[in-house]
């Protein structure tokens, strides 16, 4: 998930859904939960040795724990140790209750680690070779976190590669103090890198196939791309958190676009397990964190044409390499067709917080990027509040022919007592009249259901539906928006309605 203080969205082109004004009705089978991720939620338990608790194989462990990171000017890390975290490792269970039980929900996306799975090189082994180096007590542990869903009735959408990867494949401290040096390099070593995910996209499949149906490859591939090569900054760092590598850029997205296509296909491949009984034994896509845009002053020409480049730049450029195969290596506009990457969608998942209203330029902003970053970002508005973005983006997916999950959706503005409730109010009514409109979405997941590591920010961020507390324990206090949460998740689970009035009640903010 990406980091901001405040979250939104819109889109600039084309028609919306309509502002209807009867409840939408929710298809049978809906899936309204909680979004989840391993490294953010997995450490500070309360109780099990650090050894065990905390991942220490992954880039992100090395990258946030790097006083090389901490003091380049470039990291804008938030110092707060990992064992600050909710320690959901150990407390999953809890926490699985917590969204049965007091948010009435029935699904949660998680993700599982690859450096938990291979904690050491993959490279040459196949069969029973790989199985071999798997470590038997993530196997275990992630074979109890599916047993106690499936005791909870609680579906699970899992991401195999939630932004970490293994230290054996990517030297985050290394490329992070020189990128040309370093050795293992992560999205840069193409090869080895499709090669190495796809065999553990593979292995996870057939190992946890008949507990699982629903696969996400990546999150948010762009969202580590612009923080971990282009521009790094406070609201967002990546490893290797490189600056203005505009190479180095466009050869990790072609990486990322290959490895979604050869994961889907192992997955596809492995998992022949039907998990929940629905005839699909395994449903294969991607999560992007689709970010509209708005220009600044419609009746500008100039203004106009940057909303659309950023559009493009941001969204459109790897989402047309993953759905159709058109990629642009030179990210100018200009596309090749790949028959061997096109097709390899069943949905796509909509991480989907905020819109950016543009200021268009004259001439590119990055010319070293691309000649179609006719867009100031110094003087955009980044982040707005406008849940009818969220509409607009279910229908641009739609449009590429893709059946949609709203994977991410949350706020962590808890200054006032009603915003984060306004905030989730608004944004599954927005949703609510696209369903309405005929629109094709599975799921909505909240993002998320405590408070834990939100990458470089730490702890400084609180996206939860509960307050993590920062006693021994690890308890859980509900906010206001975990009350309008469980209200919405029992009237759309039992009625495929949300609550009349609900928007009367947290009327939205204006647009801006």
């Amino acid at each position: 998930m990406r980091a901001t203080r405040l979250r939104g969205g819109a889109l600039l082109f084309g028609a919306v859904f309509c502002s209807c004004s009867e409840p939408a009705e929710f298809p049978p089978g809906f899936l309204f939960g909680v979004a989840t991720a391993g490294f953010q939620n997995d450490p500070g338990c309360p109780t099990l040795p650090e050894s065990e608790c905390v991942d220490k194989g992954s880039d992100w462990y090395e990258f946030v724990g790097s006083k090389v990171v901490q003091t380049s000017g470039r990291g804008h890390l938030s110092g707060d140790p990992l064992s600050a975290g909710p320690g959901s490792y150990e407390l999953y269970a809890q926490d699985f209750d917590r969204v049965k039980g007091e948010l009435a929900g029935n699904a949660v996306r998680l993700s599982i680690e690859w450096s938990r799975i291979f904690p050491t090189s993959t490279e040459g082994l196949e069969g029973a070779a790989l199985r071999q180096r798997a470590d038997p007590r993530a196997l275990a542990h992630y074979h109890a976190v599916f047993a106690a869903l499936r005791e909870r009735a609680l579906t699970p959408l899992v991401t195999l590669n939630h932004y970490t990867l293994p230290s054996w494949i990517h030297d985050a401290e290394g490329c992070h103090k020189d990128l040309m040096a370093c050795t293992r390099r992560g999205w840069l070593d193409r090869d080895k890198i499709v090669r190495e995910i796809s065999k553990y996209a593979g292995f996870v499949a057939r190992e946890f196939g008949a507990e699982v149906d629903r696969w996400a490859t990546l999150n948010e591939p762009f969202a580590v791309v612009l923080p971990g090569y282009i521009a790094p900054n406070p609201e967002r760092t990546n490893p290797p958190a490189a600056l203005f590598a505009m190479a180095e850029a466009r050869a990790a997205m072609s990486a990322m676009i290959e490895a979604h296509a050869r994961m889907y296909d192992a997955v596809k491949a492995a998992d022949q397990a039907d998990a929940d009984g629905d005839g699909r034994a395994a449903e294969v896509g991607l999560v992007y964190n689709l970010t509209p845009a708005a220009p600044r002053r419609p009746d500008s020409a100039r203004d106009v044409q940057g909303a659309k480049n950023l559009f493009y730049l941001y969204n459109e450029a790897f989402l047309n390499g993953v759905v159709r195969g058109d990629l642009d290596p030179n990210l100018d506009g200009r596309t090749v067709h790949d028959a061997g990457l096109a097709g390899r969608m069943d949905y796509l998942g909509i991480n989907y917080y905020t819109r950016v209203i543009v200021d268009g330029t004259d001439q590119p902003f990055f010319p070293e990027l691309s000649p179609l970053s006719t867009f100031n970002p110094l003087t955009s508005t980044l982040f707005t509040e406008y849940p009818q973005g969220l509409a607009d983006m279910v229908r641009y997916v739609n449009g590429l022919g893709l059946p949609a999950y709203i994977t991410e959706n949350g706020s962590s503005d808890h200054e006032t007592p009603e915003a984060a409730p306004r905030y989730l109010a608004g944004h599954v009514a927005s949703l609510a009249r696209a369903l309405a409109a005929g629109a094709d979405v599975r799921g909505y997941f909240y993002w998320t259901l405590v408070d834990n590591y939100e990458w470089n920010h730490g702890l400084e961020l609180r996206f939860g539906l509960f307050a993590l507390g920062g006693d021994a324990q690890k308890t859980r206090t509900p906010r206001p928006a975990a009350a309008v949460f469980r209200e919405l998740a029992s009237s759309i689970t039992s009625s495929g309605r949300i609550p009349r009035g609900l928007e009367q009640r947290y009327p939205p903010l204006p647009a801006p």
